[in-house]
């Protein structure tokens, strides 16, 4: 077997035991090593220690002598050396403080608030709540980035209400499933921070790049909300004066002041600061912490026990991140050193692809993987294998990368395995069923699959702020 048959297999068995339920970054790491052994192994040094042990008559020092040189393998070397790469990683060091960030925003009371604000201010929007639900959870979500946190809190505030205000349980539940997934593309994003980290395209860039595609999708989102609400008025009944009150406008104005715009603030001002060039995204993210902590004690929502929670969940998650770094530079370089990812640059190279044929391809790839995998597992393990042909179809990896952010969102709403309908499913009412919520997310996939068209066909769309800002 040569050495590209035996990357190959290498890359079977990684997927074999991915479907099998092994831990994806300690399998990647295993396999990495254990195959890295096999590379890098040196045939003569081990006869040469056996020689020596032979006519030592197996002393202790010689049995030592072999033992060394059986474990003086360049792959714990190069383990070694991924790990240390990744820990000093200046880009992933933003990871921590914008998780830090989104979980103490999770737990300062905000969005029940936020949500009440919205709804009296949009009652006379049609689908007025459905409105207030789906900006409400692209404010959450990109302050939090968390996908499971932002569905599970809208679940238990906005359904319920929707539910009550006669709204269609699989409309309703579309607005939760996908406004909660928002985070992963809108800046800033954790995707894009570990995108960057794999691809080596600047973040700014990459969150200039991301920020009119994101409101795009959010303009899509509300144009099906409001024009489902004109067309079929029973999916979202108007609310009668008892269920959303008058409130005079200087109370208004209060309720948005207090509610609204700190959050909003927030986000801006981490998000402005790095497109300006005022702080890089790690000296932003400190801001944004530090700020997410403020905005906890000034609705009086700070606890000691909170604060832990919040420190433990950012220490979990971000250890999660870095350790599927170092698998997959691991696996990478041995896949790389094997030849695998020559053989698959060659095959593509002689499907002879358009351009555009070939980021139709690897779109339908990731859409796939989405089924099953994470979105980090995607990023850190598969995204790698088409950046090397980026150069040869003379693909800019920012609008690869933006493209892949806005895929991404169908991972997470695409039946069988839509977690964000399984977050929902878990904390819904028994009345609503599995099948209602995904009938209810099918019509914000056609949005995102619109959305990632416009990219194609305009995109200026990626490219006009990140030129804009910082040149060609």
């Amino acid at each position: 077997m040569t050495d590209p048959q035996v990357a190959l297999m290498m890359l079977g068995l990684f997927i074999v035991f991915v479907f099998l339920g092994f831990p994806i970054a300690f399998t990647l790491m295993a396999m990495g090593i254990g195959f890295g052994y096999y590379a890098y192994f040196d045939a003569r040094r081990m006869w040469r220690d056996f020689d020596r042990l032979d006519e030592a008559a197996g002393t202790w020092d010689q049995w030592s002598t072999w033992f060394e040189g059986f474990f003086n393998n360049r792959i714990f070397d190069l383990f070694v050396n991924q790990t240390f790469t990744v820990m000093s990683n200046e880009v992933l060091t933003a990871v921590p403080l914008f998780l830090f960030m989104g979980y103490i925003v999770e737990r300062a009371n905000i969005v029940d608030r936020l949500f009440s604000t919205l709804n009296i201010a949009s009652k006379n929007v049609p689908g007025s709540l459905g409105v207030a639900a789906l900006i409400t959870c692209a404010l959450f979500a990109t302050a939090t980035g968390i996908v499971g946190a932002v569905v599970t809190l809208m679940g238990l505030l906005a359904l319920p209400a929707m539910l009550k205000a006669r709204y269609k349980p699989s409309f309703a539940s579309g607005i939760i499933c996908a406004g909660g997934t928002l985070g992963i593309l809108i800046p800033p994003s954790i995707m894009l921070i570990v995108y960057a980290a794999a691809s080596n395209v600047s973040i700014v860039r990459l969150y200039a790049g991301a920020l009119l595609p994101g409101l795009t999708l959010v303009g899509l989102y509300l144009v099906y909300v409001v024009g489902r609400a004109i067309l079929q008025p029973s999916s979202a009944p108007r609310p009668s004066a008892d269920e959303v009150p008058d409130v005079p406008l200087g109370k208004l104005l209060v309720m948005i002041l207090t509610s609204f715009l700190p959050l909003a603030f927030l986000i801006l001002s981490v998000l402005g600061s790095i497109l300006f060039g005022l702080a890089t995204p790690t000296e932003a993210a400190s801001i944004g912490a530090l700020g997410g902590m403020l905005l906890a004690f000034l609705y009086r929502a700070m606890t000691w026990q909170r604060l832990r929670e919040s420190v433990y969940l950012t220490v979990r998650t971000t250890a999660m991140v870095c350790w599927l770094f170092v698998g997959s530079y691991t696996f990478s370089a041995v896949f790389s050193y094997l030849g695998g990812e020559h053989v698959i640059s060659e095959f593509v190279q002689g499907m002879n692809l358009t351009p555009i044929q070939f980021l139709i391809m690897a779109q339908f790839i990731i859409f796939l993987l989405g089924w099953p995998l994470e979105w980090s597992e995607i990023i850190i393990i598969f995204v790698p294998i088409f950046l090397p042909l980026l150069a040869y179809f003379e693909i800019d990896p920012l609008f690869f990368g933006i493209l892949v952010a806005l895929n991404l969102q169908t991972s997470f709403l695409t039946p069988p395995m839509a977690m964000s309908a399984y977050y929902l499913k878990g904390i819904a009412p028994p009345e609503v069923r599995l099948t209602q919520i995904f009938a209810g997310v099918m019509p914000f996939l056609f949005c995102v699959i619109v959305s990632m068209v416009l990219m194609y066909v305009f995109p200026e769309i990626v490219f006009y702020l990140p030129e804009l800002f910082y040149g060609g």
